[in-house]
């Protein structure tokens, strides 16, 4: 699967700029400490939801095959269950602690 980076690092303004747009939930952010990237499906399709299902698994299956866990904002309990998200970030990938 082709995969494009949209964000990485974050300063503390576009986090604020990203809270006052509804674009995020928090003040702070794991991309302003580098442990978290936006990445999308390439090419983009907003609405293909699947393929963004399809890469958080990729993801986080690559991650577990090489001893690094890692959290996904379609499923942010890493419980496998999608449907109790409240706030679903397909594009979110995070480093867990």
């Amino acid at each position: 699967m082709d995969v494009t980076i949209i964000e990485g690092l974050r300063t503390e303004e576009r986090q604020k700029e990203l809270l006052a747009k509804g674009a995020t939930k928090v003040k702070y952010s794991k991309h302003m400490a580098g442990k978290a990237v936006d990445l999308s499906p390439y090419p983009i399709d907003w609405d293909d939801r699947e393929r963004f299902h399809y890469m958080g698994g990729m993801v986080r299956g690559i991650g577990q095959s090489m001893g690094v866990k890692i959290r996904w904002g379609g499923d942010w309990d890493s419980d496998g269950e999608i449907k109790d998200n409240n706030f679903d970030d397909l594009v979110h990938v995070e480093l867990r602690d």
